[in-house]
């Protein structure tokens, strides 16, 4: 397995997880484990962004822009349903 793949793999892990920790942050009714869940989701937050900036680095993640006309268009669109 090369490093690109295990850190594809990673990624897709940290984006499963995060959204574990906010379902759990929100529905917790108890404040002392919301904030260990805040604080567990700020430290994957954090992994997450670091592992996208060495997966750019290496140009292994990238991002498109949107053309500024396709951003309209679908404005448009929603402003018209409703």
């Amino acid at each position: 397995m090369d490093n690109q793949l295990l850190m594809d793999n990673y990624l897709l892990v940290l984006k499963s997880t995060v959204e574990v920790f906010v379902h759990g942050t929100l529905e917790s009714s108890n404040c002392d484990i919301r904030e260990k869940l805040k604080y567990g989701l700020n430290q994957i937050l954090e992994s997450q962004a670091n592992t996208y900036d060495e997966m750019t680095k290496y140009g292994w993640y990238s991002v498109n822009n949107v053309d500024v006309s396709i951003i309209n268009q679908t404005l448009t669109k929603i402003k018209q349903k409703g």
